[in-house]
């Protein structure tokens, strides 16, 4: 089982009891606000996505983790990796994803896991680019992109909702944790 273990998160595959908490996360429209149409997910769709996400771990050996706060086991969220199937002018590309509900924005938490999976993409998955891609308008994601050492390469548009799209990377060749 992949686990990463930060100062204050651990990072881990998704399990059962992990479905209630997420599908809270992705209740809150502030949450959802940026990802896909903006809209709150249902039990349903949160039960799909994170088998979405489990396949992807099965099939390219990385994926979405579960992270927690260690300590507590609260689940802050997710944070991982992704292929950006949606978006194939990016393609070949691997993209690192956040969602964190509400309550943990603010702490560097974001950032934390984040610069975990980019450590994880280099040295335990070969990687040697990443892609953040960023919503127009969403400046806390922009934030953690920058923080990260990410730089901006241009813009890509969602064709499924027509978003504009801001595209971060990252040479992890020249990453310094």
């Amino acid at each position: 089982m992949t686990e990463i273990r930060t100062p204050r998160l651990l990072l881990r595959r998704w399990d059962d009891d992990d479905l209630i908490p997420l599908s809270e996360i992705n209740a809150d429209p502030a949450v959802m606000r940026w990802i896909g149409d903006g809209s709150p997910l249902d039990l349903e769709q949160t039960a799909d996505e994170i088998e979405r996400w489990e396949d992807e771990w099965d099939e390219e050996g990385f994926g979405l983790f579960a992270v927690e706060l260690l300590g507590s086991g609260e689940l802050v969220g997710a944070v991982g990796l992704s292929v950006p199937e949606d978006l194939p002018e990016l393609l070949p590309a691997v993209d690192i994803r956040w969602r964190l509900g509400r309550q943990y924005w603010g702490q560097g938490y974001a950032s934390e896991a984040a610069q975990a999976v980019l450590e994880f993409a280099l040295q335990d998955r070969g990687l040697d680019r990443v892609i953040a891609v960023v919503r127009a308008g969403d400046r806390a994601s922009d934030n953690v992109a920058e923080k990260l050492g990410m730089a901006p390469e241009g813009d890509a548009t969602d064709a499924e909702h027509g978003h504009l799209l801001r595209v971060y990377g990252i040479d992890l060749t020249e990453y310094e944790a």
